[in-house]
């Protein structure tokens, strides 16, 4: 495992870390303590000393998982969680100063944890990154020992170039692909220049960019990848980066020709990520054991040759970009 250091965190983490949205099971289905448990061991086992979680991943049993498993180890393990999508409805008003150190007195409670190591604010309207306030209220929970450090995740560069301008925000977590390239023209830069991690969510593009999907799969109903393909649940950017998927489906069959005979293209997908030094990390999800490891392979493959870098990024300029790079 390679390390890299997240920000003005300090943090020397993992730079293939874990996300947990789906780590109790496939998205949709019934949450699973021993999936998740078993995932999340063997994920520390091989070095992950980074996990991310959120309040709403399985309405709390998520950051309940992730609690006792690292409680239970002897690692350094850094915790970091979200708060705000909780909020209903979730419009700026919503976004209270005791809301927040409620649900954040609750992530506390939920883990076990005396402290939470970054606790980030969870795709917030753009209108909260204009209140100071709010991100004053996160300086006094530091004060008093709550959290570590506070980050940001974020739906929009623009939204991140906001919320760095504020000194007390260590971190942005934002959705960075082969199919969303946009953060690496600005926001890198400027995130660097500021000593702000980069925590890079939805790498595989809701799994797209794996290459194991074709037109007969399916998805089920509970599956985001089914009902938020036109943002019905929540903004269309978290599913296929908002990449149509039929269009989608077309560029992973070009992609296909740049690695003849590999059918796991997800490693492929990390490696085109961890070229960019600005990242601290990337949080993949796994809803089983198996997908971890098909992750955390990615350094072990030979490096990306500049032809691939170059036919990868050729079918982004050529048949995605015009439908994505503009939009987040």
């Amino acid at each position: 495992m390679n390390y890299r250091q997240l920000g003005k965190t300090n943090f020397s983490i993992s730079e293939l870390s874990l996300g947990t949205w789906q780590v109790g099971g496939k998205w949709g289905d019934p949450f699973s303590d021993k999936i998740a448990e078993g995932i999340l061991h063997a994920a520390i086992d091989a070095g992950v000393n980074f996990i991310d979680t959120a309040d709403v991943y399985s309405a709390g049993l998520s950051e309940e998982a992730v609690g006792r498993v690292v409680k239970s180890r002897s690692e350094q393990v850094y915790v970091a969680t979200k708060c705000g999508r909780q909020i209903s409805p979730h419009l700026n008003e919503g976004y209270t100063e005791k809301a927040l150190r409620g649900y954040v007195e609750d992530s506390l409670r939920r883990t076990g944890l005396e402290q939470l190591d970054l606790i980030q604010l969870h795709c917030p309207p753009t209108e909260v990154y204009y209140r100071p306030e709010i991100f004053g209220l996160f300086e006094r929970l530091k004060e008093e020992g709550k959290i570590g450090h506070l980050g940001i995740s974020v739906e929009k560069v623009e939204e991140a170039l906001k919320g760095i301008q504020y000194d007390n925000v260590t971190t942005v977590q934002i959705i960075f692909n082969v199919f969303r390239q946009r953060p690496s023209e600005l926001l890198f830069r400027e995130a660097q220049e500021r000593n702000v991690g980069i925590i890079v969510r939805v790498p595989l593009a809701s799994g797209l960019l794996t290459g194991k999907f074709d037109a007969n799969s399916t998805f089920g109903k509970e599956d985001h990848r089914h009902f938020n393909r036109d943002g019905a649940g929540f903004d269309r950017g978290e599913t296929f980066s908002g990449v149509d998927y039929t269009l989608g489906l077309q560029a992973m069959e070009r992609m296909k020709g740049l690695f003849p005979g590999e059918k796991n293209l997800a490693p492929r997908a990390l490696q085109w990520i961890l070229r960019f030094p600005e990242v601290s990390c990337i949080i993949p999800g796994a809803s089983k054991v198996e997908h971890l490891y098909s992750n955390l392979s990615a350094p072990e493959l030979p490096p990306l040759m500049d032809e691939q870098v170059n036919g990868m990024n050729a079918i982004y300029e050529e048949m995605i970009k015009a439908g994505v790079h503009q939009v987040w």
